[in-house]
C-alpha cells in the first residue's frame, strides 16, 4: 500500500488509488482482507444499498460502488474526513451514489430514521474504542437491517456468539495478522 493512499481493487475502477486523510488510528482495510470480503459479497453487490459507518478512507464505500452497488451512505464524524470523501465521489464521478454525512456512527444510528433499511452495513471502528459492540447494539434496535442484511464486522479479535445479537449469524469469519474480520446475516428482526 502506498503511504496515504489505498488502492480499488476490483471492479469498474479498479486500480485507482484513493487518498487517505492523515488522522491518528485511521487504518483502512488492508487490500487482501477487502479481497476476502468482496469475493464474499459478490453475489450481494449489485444494486445493493450499502450503509458505511466509520467510513475513514472510504476504502470499502468506494470498493462496494466501484463493484456495482447502487448507493452507500458514508458516516464519519471527522471533518477531514467528510471533505477527502466528498473530493473522492467527485473525483470519480459518483456524487449521485453518495450520501456523505458527518456523524457520530453510534448517534447516527440511534437519531436517523431510514424508510428503505440496507442490504450490506460496513462496521469498521477505532479498535481501542467500545464502537463495535456499541454499534452493534444500536443497529440491532434499529430499522436499518432487515432479514438478510450482511455486515462486515471487523475488530482486533475473533468475534464469538455472545458479541452478537442471537438473531444474527456469523456466515464467515477470518484473522489476517491483527484483523479479525466476519461476514455476519441478520436472520430475522
Amino acid at each position: 500500500m502506498v503511504p496515504g493512499k489505498v488502492r480499488i481493487i476490483g471492479g469498474k475502477w479498479r486500480g485507482r488509488s484513493i487518498k487517505v486523510v492523515d488522522i491518528p488510528g485511521l487504518r483502512p482495510t488492508p487490500d487482501r482482507v477487502r479481497e476476502t470480503l468482496f469475493n464474499w459479497l459478490a453475489p450481494y453487490i449489485v444494486n445493493a444499498r450499502c450503509l458505511d459507518l466509520f467510513a475513514g478512507s472510504g476504502a470499502l464505500g468506494f470498493e462496494a460502488l466501484s463493484r456495482g452497488a447502487k448507493e452507500v451512505v458514508f458516516i464519519d464524524k471527522y471533518p477531514p474526513i467528510v471533505a477527502s470523501l466528498a473530493n473522492i465521489a467527485s473525483e470519480l464521478n459518483a456524487k449521485a451514489q453518495c450520501d456523505i454525512v458527518r456523524a457520530s456512527a453510534v448517534s447516527f444510528i440511534t437519531t436517523h430514521q431510514t424508510v428503505i433499511p440496507f442490504d450490506i452495513i460496513f462496521l469498521d471502528p477505532p479498535f481501542a474504542s467500545p464502537l463495535l459492540q456499541q454499534s452493534i447494539e444500536a443497529l440491532a434496535k434499529s430499522q436499518f437491517v432487515k432479514m438478510g442484511t450482511l455486515l462486515y464486522l471487523e475488530s482486533p479479535k475473533a468475534l464469538n456468539e455472545n458479541d452478537i445479537p442471537s438473531t444474527w449469524q456469523v456466515l464467515k469469519a477470518k484473522v489476517a495478522g491483527e484483523v479479525a474480520y466476519h461476514l455476519v446475516k441478520v436472520e430475522s428482526v
